[in-house]
């Protein structure tokens, strides 16, 4: 296995970023030294990092959208109308679906036809089409900081671009844009690409500008244990930090329990900084997102506002740094800025409204400690199979189902996880597969699904997968038989 987490040197780095540039045309304005300049010129109401790490401080949550067009000029728009009439906290450029193949001519032709016809026929802003200086265009259109956000197996050129267009966050992965987005693309392939990627964000770092970087939390974003997302987040964490990262926001998408949603954003940040002390990244900033319920909406607005409700109120009681924020037009497909702005406003005024309030449960303290014991057993698996080495052992892990994204296309993913909801709500695991976890464990599983089986009296079976799946968009949490 040609892949080793260890910090690329300079003549790996620089020799691939001459053919990364060389993509696309815009890749010539790319000047690392100018680049570094303008972030440092960067007032600090534009630099991620540092309103991150003050929103921590006083635990406060941050509040951002996902939004992105693919003509300058309304994206510029939508950036100031959910900033001022959203009151984002944070604000994002969502990447087209071309970019994210690294298809810039077709994605030149969507912005000509946009253009055109006067109607976005992209799903996102390309960003690497635009150009530096037209990114830098859309970082100085607003007051607020400002990330990249997308779903690009090999992110090199689009992460050159943009940093030094400005934005001073970027999320993704090696594991989190493989598994949940691809299908044929080997996972020693996207964690050499990513180590690019962390690479240059640890070069801006030695050079005295300190970039965000956020592995998507969600993965298939539908029924996905905390363990599993954990464990993803932790070892990107540990890749990242490998290449020089600092300041890392570990992300967890909404699985509908309160008690287990508070939970897993709490043990997130505490286990990120165990494994990052414990293999001697000490000077690394961890930081948290929860993001709203990723899966099926109910059509209905006034429902899908009570969604959104109810993932602010997570989002408030975990004291999670930021939430990423869903809109009441989920079910319709992109939807109107004038929406994105409502659910932004939704989201502000609850965790607003729960600022000074704590959730203490004494159900929590055991949630905690079932999602440590889980994530360790994949984590630690991970590096017994690379034998230390975190970048070959969760190849490896994936590869051998320890660890197993639940409905992921990719063909590496081994697929036999199988998660479904327990008699209170909480995503528990129907079908283990080859996830390394004790006994004790998996009984505690077993009795969970049982018990939820018994009040409905059925078998527990695939069945209760798919009414879990489709639950949400019908009005409840838990797929019971009838509704």
């Amino acid at each position: 296995m040609d892949i080793q987490n260890k910090r690329l040197d300079n003549d790996q780095f620089y020799s691939q970023r001459k053919e990364v540039l060389a993509q696309w045309p815009t890749g010539k304005d790319v000047d690392l030294e100018e680049a570094v300049a303008y972030h440092k010129a960067m007032p600090e109401n534009r630099q991620f990092s540092k309103k991150l790490l003050d929103a921590k401080r006083d635990r406060r949550t941050l509040v951002q959208p996902r939004a992105g067009v693919p003509v300058l000029e309304e994206h510029i728009k939508l950036m100031q109308y959910l900033e001022k009439y959203g009151e984002a906290d944070l604000l994002p450029s969502t990447i087209d679906s071309y970019t994210r193949q690294n298809r810039h001519e077709e994605a030149e032709n969507g912005i000509s036809e946009s253009i055109r016809l006067g109607r976005a026929m992209l799903n996102g802003f390309p960003a690497v089409n635009h150009g530096v200086a037209k990114c830098r265009q859309v970082i100085e259109s607003v007051n607020v900081p400002m990330q990249v956000r997308h779903g690009t197996p090999d992110a090199r050129l689009l992460t050159e671009i943009t940093l030094a267009g400005g934005f001073s966050s970027y999320e993704g992965g090696g594991i989190s844009y493989n598994l949940p987005y691809c299908k044929n693309i080997p996972m020693e392939r996207t964690i050499r690409d990513w180590q690019y990627t962390d690479r240059l964000v640890g070069i801006y770092e030695e050079m005295g500008v300190s970039i965000n970087r956020e592995p998507f939390g969600p993965l298939t974003g539908t029924l996905v244990p905390p363990c599993i997302s954990h464990a993803a987040a932790v070892i990107e964490a540990l890749l990242a930090a490998e290449q020089g990262v600092k300041n890392i926001t570990v992300g967890y998408g909404q699985c509908g329990n309160l008690v287990q949603d508070v939970a897993a954003i709490r043990t997130l940040e505490e286990l990120t900084e165990e494994y990052l002390h414990k293999y001697g990244y000490n000077d690394v900033q961890v930081t948290t997102v929860l993001h709203q319920w990723m899966g099926g909406f109910p059509a209905d607005e006034a429902m899908a506002f009570g969604v959104i409700s109810f993932g602010s109120v997570i989002a408030a009681l975990s004291k999670a740094t930021k939430v990423i924020v869903k809109t009441p037009h989920e079910a319709i497909g992109i939807p109107t800025m004038e929406a994105n702005a409502e659910g932004l406003r939704c989201t502000k005024q609850v965790v607003n409204m729960l600022y000074d309030q704590e959730l203490k449960d004494a159900s929590l303290e055991a949630e905690n400690e079932i999602i440590r014991q889980e994530t360790r057993a994949i984590v630690d698996k991970c590096f017994e199979l690379g034998n230390g080495d975190i970048a070959v052992g969760v190849c490896r892990g994936v590869e051998a189902g320890v660890l197993d994204v639940p409905f992921a296309p990719c063909r590496a993913n081994a697929g036999l996880m199988l998660p479904c909801r327990d008699n209170n709500g909480a995503v528990r695991i129907l079908e283990p597969g080859n996830l390394p976890f004790s006994k004790e464990l998996l009984d505690f599983h077993r009795e969970k699904i049982e018990e939820r089986a018994k009040a409905e009296k059925r078998q527990a079976s695939f069945q209760m997968v798919v009414d879990d799946v489709y639950a949400i968009g019908k009005g409840k949490l838990v797929g019971r038989p009838k509704y």
